[in-house]
């Protein structure tokens, strides 16, 4: 046999090393498709740079931060642990969302040592527990805000972990719990500070409408006016000082988004997708909103509460909040709003049955939160007879129950068919819901997270933000809107006259 030539040989091997690569490739592309794709990690990796704001504005009453280092063996060992518990709190298919909120953050990066040292981290990995505004507002620079964050001393497994969660709360959360199947739900009919939290699904409940409207193609000829008067309404009094500031900026482009002119299908089709573009960018309650999860609002299954209760608190928050001369314009926005725009069927015929049963105009601030009021507990009342499902654990009841508010009560009987019948102190009633929807639900965002960096004054955005009545009216809004938006604050009717001359700037991203 003819030993082989050194060209051949080197062909040889040359050939051989790439058959075995390719094995090697297809096999790695085999383990990790067999592995399936990778499980984005629940624990929100924060630094520096996002820490406060992040911490700030999260929903939920306590959080955990641990503190760690990349190199480190030990914290990469432990970091599965912590995923574990982080998946019961984090995100929107967590069991038990807004209780705790988890994060991390990285010491090992440069970015990260003032903030780290501020916390005094002397080991990876250290975890830390407290109220997410007392980390946001200096940690252990301050001895009232050190006295109520914490290092967890035992929490080197999962299981010991939410073991130091459930003694520090009197709780029984489990690593096996899944969303909707615990018994962790808290029972706001009866506590009244559970209404504070709310102001989260009021976020939510906005975000989730304006994302309706576009993705059901709601906006038309006909509805645009609605539409605009809503705005007005919101920016004018929604709850929440980020939902006001995205409804403004909506508000002022509303022309450029839906021109007035939108009577053929095609210039249709062209404004719903342009505006969904815009809701993207201008993320009418912030950011982070839609969270995907319900707090105050959430249901004991999937399919209850939700949506509708968030946009419920809404409506009652915007009814105590309008001024006496605003209450009938407000009455008109929150009607054809629903009309327009919630698409289940029966429950719109039914609210508008009742707003157009409405005979004389609504004078006072009063007069609009009682009618709202009575009209939500009629709701009640129905879905009581009609709903085939109702949610075990929050069924529907006559609002306010007597606990929350003894003295709405003057007397009390049985219908023949059995359901109670109420004789209200309507006075009484109506201050129950000035404080219930009023002072206690309340942003917990302060103004400087409205305050753009560098900007300079004049803004017409900024000007309609400076007063809680203005209004910020788009150019060539139709007629029968004018009235309408001189409603909702004196100032409205400046900012028309001003806007023919003024370009309007984008503040914020």
């Amino acid at each position: 046999m003819m030993p082989m030539s050194p060209i051949l040989l080197f062909f040889f091997l040359l050939l051989l090393s790439l058959q075995v690569s390719s094995v090697s490739v297809g096999s790695r592309a085999i383990l990790r498709t067999l592995s399936g794709p990778d499980i984005p990690d629940a624990a929100a990796d924060l630094n520096s740079t996002n820490f406060d704001e992040v911490l700030r504005n999260s929903p939920a009453s306590f959080a955990i931060v641990e503190f760690f280092a990349h190199w480190c063996p030990a914290c990469r060992n432990y970091k599965p642990q912590y995923e574990k518990v982080a998946r019961l709190f984090n995100g929107p298919d967590a069991a038990h969302p807004g209780v705790i909120f988890m994060a991390r953050v990285d010491c090992a990066m440069k970015i990260n040592t003032k903030l780290c040292d501020k916390f005094s981290v002397g080991h990876y990995p250290m975890l830390f527990w407290g109220p997410p505004s007392k980390f946001a507002s200096g940690g252990s620079e301050t001895g009232q805000d050190k006295s109520e964050i914490h290092p967890i001393d035992d929490g080197r497994t999962a299981d010991r972990l939410l073991n130091w969660i459930n003694k520090k709360l009197g709780s029984s959360y489990n690593l096996d719990d899944e969303k909707y199947e615990n018994e962790h739900l808290p029972q706001n009919a009866s506590d009244p500070e559970q209404i504070v939290r709310a102001i989260y699904d009021v976020e939510e409940a906005t975000s989730n409408a304006f994302e309706i409207i576009f993705d059901h193609k709601l906006i038309k000829s006909e509805t645009r006016g609605s539409l605009i008067r809503f705005l007005q309404l919101l920016v004018a009094h929604h709850p929440s000082r980020r939902c006001r500031k995205g409804s403004a900026e909506i508000l002022v482009n509303v022309d450029d988004l839906w021109p007035s002119d939108l009577w053929s299908v095609t210039k249709q089709e062209a404004a719903i997708s342009q505006g969904k573009d815009a809701l993207q960018s201008f993320r009418i309650c912030g950011k982070d909103v839609p969270r995907g999860y319900w707090i105050f609002c959430r249901g004991s299954k999937p399919d209850t509460r939700g949506y509708s209760c968030g946009l419920w608190v809404l409506l009652h928050s915007l009814s105590v909040r309008v001024e006496d001369g605003e209450s009938h314009m407000a009455f008109f926005a929150i009607c054809d709003f629903i009309h327009n725009f919630f698409i289940c069927e029966d429950c719109r015929l039914h609210f508008y049955k009742m707003c157009s049963s409405v005979s004389s105009s609504f004078n006072k601030t009063h007069d609009l939160a009682l009618w709202l009021w009575s009209t939500h507990n009629k709701v009640n009342e129905r879905l009581m007879v009609e709903e085939a499902s109702p949610d075990p654990k929050f069924p529907k009841i006559i609002w306010p129950p007597k606990k929350l508010c003894p003295s709405c009560y003057l007397s009390t009987s049985k219908k023949s068919n059995g359901t109670i019948l109420v004789e209200w102190n309507k006075d009484e009633v109506f201050k129950f819901l000035v404080g219930y929807y009023g002072k206690m639900l309340e942003s917990s965002y302060k103004d400087k997270d409205l305050v753009r960096e560098g900007g300079s004054s004049g803004s017409l955005v900024d000007d309609a933000l400076a007063s809680t009545n203005a209004v910020a009216v788009p150019v060539g809004a139709a007629l029968a809107i004018a009235l309408a938006s001189c409603a909702f604050g004196a100032v409205a009717c400046y900012w028309r006259s001003q806007q023919k001359n003024r370009k309007s700037r984008r503040i914020w991203s």
